[in-house]
Parts: structure tokens; sequence; C-alpha cells
């Protein structure tokens, strides 16, 4: 069933929640949990459903994303027919790139009036779940919904855009409701996957060029919620959308769980890009406790709940503590580091104290020295 569907990975149109990490590369380009980028849980979501082509929309900073992405042959998308598609950011009528979700989809249209799959999985790069994407196709295609909307019940969102849903006991959506004023009260959160007829999106997109309109979510599903069939998909497992960067700093933190890290990559695999790299060194006196600890690290000092992607060193007498610190991260010795985020390439020099909170990290930009 699944393998009738085409997938559309959105790289971009989250950029704004963390411009922290999205300052030089797109949001599904963002490192996490010591090896994997974010958009490798949509397309390992997307592949273990079947489906074998899957169209990325770029917009800028892509760099980083292609050379994660390659021909796609982790995922196994390195095909002739299908595979991985990039998709520019720019139609056939204008030379600017799209400003927003409805521009985006208008300039993919040619893409997806060449395909001849019957459905299309509309997937944002900026969420960590292991979602059964061929279930939520199943219940789209028993509802006979003209959109699936999956949400997940949240205490809350710090995004600078979202969307919240009320669906009935039949599962129908009777309401979208866009940045809603917090009631204190679990939300229906829109978690950024959607299932749609793939003629149907394209008669859509097509009507909303010819109307003017400017937003998806507002001018399509909010304002139209009593005539088009929508549904809504409810998903029970572990969800973090990247809303903040003290939301991906938790979600980091979150992988410290074995109970979750089960729950991610468990029972049904999510793929990234495999590097050769030496096994890490712990000299004579390192202490390391809770951590996950990538390939290529050295470590002289004392590493407590933290995850260190590949290639960081630790002097000696340094203590690295509830941190993040990305690839080829380079801590000098005696420095004291609590709830920091390192970008890749951070030097810090001998006898540095950084620290930050839970809801406030430390962040430490690509490539700085301190």
């Amino acid at each position: 069933m699944a393998r009738s569907a085409v997938g559309v990975v959105f790289s971009n149109v989250q950029d704004k929640n963390v411009p922290e990490l999205s300052a030089l590369r797109a949001i599904a380009s963002i490192p996490f949990a010591g090896r994997y980028r974010l958009i490798d849980f949509a397309l390992s979501n997307l592949v273990n459903a079947g489906i074998t082509t899957v169209g990325i929309v770029t917009k800028n900073n892509y760099q980083s994303l292609i050379d994660h992405i390659g021909s796609g042959k982790e995922w196994d998308l390195a095909r002739k027919d299908g595979g991985i598609i990039l998709l520019p950011p720019y139609s056939n009528e204008s030379d600017a790139p799209y400003t927003n979700r409805l521009e985006a989809l208008k300039g993919i249209t040619g893409f997806l009036r060449h395909r001849n799959e019957d459905y299309v999985v509309l997937y944002d790069g900026d969420g960590i779940a292991r979602l059964d994407v061929a279930d939520v196709i199943r219940f789209h295609e028993e509802s006979r919904a003209d959109i699936t909307m999956v949400y997940h019940e949240s205490s809350g969102t710090e995004s600078h855009y979202f969307m919240t849903l009320e669906p009935d006991e039949t599962g129908r959506v009777k309401s979208v409701q866009i940045n809603p004023k917090p009631s204190g009260k679990k939300i229906n959160l829109y978690i950024n996957v959607m299932v749609i007829q793939r003629e149907y999106l394209m008669n859509i997109i097509q009507n909303a060029v010819q109307s003017g309109y400017s937003s998806f979510g507002r001018d399509i599903l909010s304002k139209n919620v009593g005539s088009i069939k929508i549904y809504g998909y409810k998903f029970e497992g572990y969800y973090a959308g990247m809303a903040s960067l003290p939301v991906y700093f938790k979600a980091s933190m979150d992988m410290l769980d074995k109970n979750i890290r089960d729950e991610l990559f468990g029972a049904r695999d999510i793929y990234t890009k495999v590097r050769d790299s030496a096994p890490s060194k712990y000299i004579e006196g390192a202490i390391v406790k809770n951590s996950l600890i990538s390939d290529g690290c050295t470590i002289e000092g004392t590493v407590e709940n933290s995850i260190l992607f590949r290639g960081v060193r630790v002097g000696k007498g340094s203590v690295v503590r509830n941190s993040v610190l990305m690839q080829e991260t380079t801590i000098g010795s005696n420095v004291r580091l609590d709830c920091v985020i390192t970008d890749k390439n951070v030097v810090i020099r001998d006898r540095r104290h950084f620290a930050g909170c839970e809801e406030l990290p430390y962040f430490i930009a690509k490539g700085k020295m301190l």
C-alpha cells in the first residue's frame, strides 16, 4: 500500500525555530544524538514504509544536507527510477525562492505532475519520531479522508508557527487553529506530517494560486475544515519537534534515557550516513558516566550526562556535564562546561568556565575559539 506514495520532505521551512543551529545549515541538516541529522528520521520513516521516491525541497544553506545525503544509498534510495530527488527553491514562473509552504508546493508541481503514485506524504525535516508511515496511509484510506494530519498530544510549543487540531470521536478534524493562545491544557499538536492524494494536492495548489492565497495552513486547512474531509492520526510515541534551542537541548538529553533510545532506534531502523572512524580513546584517569560517545573522540577528563559527536577532544582535568559537543570540538585542560551546546569545530582554551541551564543552554557557534 505504502509503495503507492511519494515522499516530499521540506528541509528549510522551520529554519526560524532554531536560528542558532540553522544559520549556516538547513534545519533538516542539524546534527543530533552523536551521529544523526534530523532528516534521517523523515527519510528512514518513509523508506521503512516502502516509499522509494523522496523529493527534498531545498531553499538555502543546503550544502551540508547534500553532503550528508549523498546518493541516498544509506537509505536504499540510490536508484535509477525514483530515489532521492533534490527540488530547487524556484518555480518555473519565478526566479525568487519560495517564502512559505504554499509557494514551495507551487514550485514542485512539475515534480508531482510527473509522478504516478496515488498519495503524497508531506513531511517536515524538523522532528524526531519513529513514525509508522504505512499505518498513517492505511488510516487515510480506511477513513476515506481528503487529508490526514498526524498529531501528538503535547503540553505546549515554543515554535514561531504551529497548528493544533480538534478531532471528533471518529477522527475527523472539526477545527484547525494557528498559534492558539496558551490555555494550560494539553493540545493536539500537528507534527508536520500529512498524507494527501496526489492529484487532489495539485488541484488544491492550482486553486490556491488562482485565489491569491498565501498560507497553506490558514487559507486552505483552517478556513475549509468544514468542506474538506480532514482526519487526524494520533501518534502516541516519542516526538520532539525542534521548536527552539532549549527544545533541541532537552531532546538531546532525552537520548540518554535508555527507554527513549530503544523506542527511537529499536525495532525499525533509523538510517544515517556511515563514516569510518577510529574508536574513541579513553586516556588513563578519564571518567565517563551516562553519556553517548561517538567514534574518534579522545577523553582525558570527565564527561557526565553528555553527548559527544565524532572527533571531540576533552583535555586533562576538564569536566563536561549535561552538554552537547558537536563534531571536532576541542576542549582544553581544566575547563568546566555545564549545559553547553557547541557547534562544529569549536575550540575552548584552557581554564575556561561556561554554564547555562536547561531553559537556556549556553551556545557556542561553529568555528569559534574562546
